[in-house]
């Protein structure tokens, strides 16, 4: 699908990108700094106190913090290093590299950008990656951005949303969140019941995060095709899938950023290899792609002249994993998720209802329903919903930590009728 842009939205979508960018590269100053404030504050203390201190062995703890931190940045300096993403190298700020000390929580489920990019960056093949020209000569304004305290939330959001998607330790969010919907989608097509025979069976996944869930619906003999908005996440899944040879081959330190609701130090400190399976160990015959770009324009805008992949009645199955409160319009959601289904087609779903733009600070619309609002508005747009139930479950949190938010998330199957 093409997309005519302006100028002006073109250079906005570079300046963004080179932000996040900045994000991932300035990493390790901000985190670094953070912890040092620590230490300083250590020296606002009594001389007991500080003694104190020592004895349990704090200081160590902020060493050990410190250490981590430089193995996160490793890992993200893997993700923004690979020329063949962004059409050229990316020169690296030294203040943000090399830089280890400075002055210097979001509740999210980790979903959308404020600003999309374009339409298809990659998919998961290693030789099938596609680069849009407009994510070239992202750098010029690079070093004129200062990360913010939300661009580094996104950033660390993203190293936890590895442990739910691509790690052992998230194995049980994902048997919560995406085993029934699988279990559901296997189901309504029993009458194929080897991969063989899906093969022609097409899978829509918006909101795919790091693509696990397409994933494991491509690893089911489905052609599976998942859609994601935000560059963090884009970013951080073509390393996943595109660049990983063997399990466990990366270490990531997710919750080393906050001291805060933790038992013990091993709670925060432990380690999380990723991935948990290898991502390019699908079946021979597979087809699994991921685009980039924003939900309703590149589903949403049927009837253009210059459409050469239409959508209306293309997929026989829309699964929506936390997804679609991140719409400002519901009703506009749900009008494609119909209309792109073929007759008799699934939408399998299961979130909660944070509605992601309400009182938001950008002047953008937002239409808030709760849960009955938006199961009569589907039916009223021609779905027949079954299998109702409610699931509780987290969402990239820590299982060792002393706090935790549980969602109690809807789940249904709707057919188009």
């Amino acid at each position: 699908m093409s997309q005519t842009f302006a100028d002006a939205d073109i250079e906005e979508e570079q300046k963004h990108f080179s932000n996040v960018i900045a994000a991932f590269q300035q990493y390790t100053q901000y985190s670094l700094a953070t912890n040092n404030r620590r230490r300083k504050d250590i020296y606002t203390l009594p001389r007991g106190d500080k003694e104190l201190l020592d004895s349990i062995g704090y200081h160590q703890k902020l060493q050990e913090v410190d250490k981590a931190i430089l193995v996160n940045a490793e890992f993200l300096k893997l993700i923004v290093a690979d020329p063949e993403i962004f059409g050229h190298d990316l020169d690296s700020p030294k203040a943000a590299d090399e830089e280890t000390t400075g002055c210097g929580a979001l509740h999210d489920h980790f979903h959308g950008d404020v600003h999309s990019p374009s339409h298809h960056i990659h998919s998961h093949s290693h030789d099938n990656a596609n680069v849009t020209s407009d994510l070239r000569a992202v750098n010029k304004n690079q070093r004129k951005h200062k990360p913010t305290d939300f661009d580094m939330d996104k950033l660390r959001s993203t190293l936890k949303q590895f442990v739910r998607d691509w790690s052992q330790e998230g194995k049980k969010e994902r048997e919560t969140c995406y085993t029934p919907m699988k279990d559901a989608l296997v189901a309504h097509f029993s009458d194929k019941p080897s991969t063989e025979s899906r093969k022609n069976i097409r899978v829509l996944v918006p909101g795919a995060g790091l693509g696990r869930l397409a994933y494991d619906i491509a690893n089911l003999g489905f052609t599976c095709q998942g859609n994601e908005f935000s560059h963090y996440m884009l970013l951080a899944s073509y390393l996943i899938l595109n660049r990983t040879d063997t399990i466990g081959q990366y270490t990531i330190y997710p919750y080393v950023h906050s001291f805060s609701n933790f038992p013990d130090r091993e709670a925060m400190l432990h380690p999380v290899t990723i991935p948990d399976v290898l991502p390019s160990a699908l079946p021979a015959g597979s087809n699994f792609s991921l685009v980039a770009g924003d939900f309703e324009e590149i589903y949403g805008t049927e009837g253009k002249e210059d459409d050469f992949e239409p959508q209306s009645g293309q997929w026989d199955a829309v699964m929506t994993c936390f997804f679609i409160d991140t719409a400002k319009n519901i009703i506009n959601y749900l009008r494609i998720i119909h209309r792109i289904l073929t007759p008799g087609g699934v939408w399998i779903n299961i979130g909660p209802l944070l509605w992601h733009f309400e009182n938001n600070a950008t002047n953008d619309p937002s239409i808030e329903l709760d849960l009955e609002e938006v199961k009569i508005l589907a039916r009223k747009i021609g779905f027949v919903i079954s299998d109702e139930r409610m699931i509780d479950t987290t969402y990239a949190s820590n299982s060792r930590s002393m706090l935790g938010y549980v969602y109690k998330t809807a789940f249904w199957t709707a057919t188009k009728a």
